[in-house]
């Protein structure tokens, strides 16, 4: 594997895990009253079309990290939608 495909793996890893905090919180308290909702959407929409890119490229490291991440940021989004 190449040293850049090791770096893009890593920063996946990373990036994704980051959000699984937040979830669990979400999800073990229902509260979502400090989240915004408006930089949810943002962000959602952000991460699918970094993910439409790494389709496009062929990329592996950025699909798989932007695949999970979209599904943990749509799952926080859903949370935030259905406790308002």
């Amino acid at each position: 594997m190449q040293l850049t495909e090791t770096i893009g793996f890593i920063a996946a890893v990373l990036t994704t895990t980051a959000f699984v905090p937040q979830f669990l919180k979400v999800w073990k308290t229902r509260s979502t009253r400090d989240i915004s909702l408006r930089m949810y959407l943002m962000l959602c929409t952000g991460i699918f079309l970094w993910l439409v890119y790494g389709i496009r490229l062929n990329s592996l490291p950025i699909i798989l990290a932007n695949g999970v991440t979209l599904g943990l940021t749509l799952a926080i989004l859903g949370l935030k939608i259905r406790h308002r």
